[in-house]
């Protein structure tokens, strides 16, 4: 039995993670894990996520060690508040700050525009709905483990490796963006890893040689047509 998100982040990949192939080894690893939208489709095994950014390792930290009634006793943003005003751990401000604002590359800080007129209720930001969510499945990931660490510090083991990176080209609004990525380096770095190999990636990347995948819903906007022609590429030394 799958998980629903426990946080929205910019690129997640939730919605679509049952199309990619399921997991042949007992541990996934994402070695850029976001909101781990692969990972959550397959809870019950062992699950290693990792990432550069604080506050989505304080943020799956948090969740892994919090208990539902933890969860359910966090306090709502009102309007003219900032989450800093609450007075909480920082690993409990990030994941409300990711529901502020939906699917963001940083935590909020304020409710958004569109949270602030849609909020009592509704299952998409912070509020009572999103608690109680929330409690009913952080005892499905207490097994779980996270690291603050670049993918180049993993080591090669014998996993299912879902390896979802700023995209080349769209992976410019992270605050660890895809322009200081050196895709050459995580190309050999995917070549030589064990196990099996699922590699994510948006059309017109080419670092490896990837395939179409499918044509996802994506984020809209002035520059963005809410599209995402996804790519792929697979490998498996099992």
């Amino acid at each position: 039995m799958g998980l629903k998100p426990f946080f929205m982040y910019f690129g997640g990949k939730w919605r679509i993670a049952k199309r990619y192939p399921a997991p042949v080894h007992d541990c996934i690893v994402e070695p850029f894990a976001g909101s781990a939208g692969y990972a959550l489709r397959y809870p019950d095994r062992a699950v290693v996520l990792c990432d550069v950014f604080g506050p989505i390792v304080e943020t799956w930290r948090y969740l892994i060690g919090a208990s539902p009634q933890e969860i359910l006793a966090l306090p709502d943003v009102a309007n003219g508040q900032s989450v800093d005003d609450l007075g909480l751990c920082p690993g409990a401000t990030y994941l409300i700050g990711w529901w502020l604002n939906a699917a963001c590359a940083s935590p909020g800080k304020t409710p958004g525009s569109w949270m602030r007129k849609h909020r009592d209720g509704h299952q998409l930001f912070w509020g009572p709905r999103v608690r109680a969510r929330l409690s009913e499945q952080v005892g499905a990931i207490r097994h779980w483990a996270v690291e603050q660490c670049s993918y180049a510090d993993l080591d090669p083991a014998r996993v299912t490796w879902f390896v979802d990176p700023p995209y080349q080209q769209a992976g410019r609004y992270y605050v660890h963006s895809s322009k200081a990525m050196d895709f050459a380096h995580l190309a050999e770095w995917c070549r030589t890893r064990g196990g099996q190999m699922i590699v994510c990636e948006n059309e017109g990347a080419a670092w490896l040689p990837f395939e179409p995948f499918m044509v996802a819903k994506g984020t809209s906007g002035s520059s963005r047509s809410g599209k995402s022609r996804e790519v792929i590429w697979l490998q498996n030394n099992t």
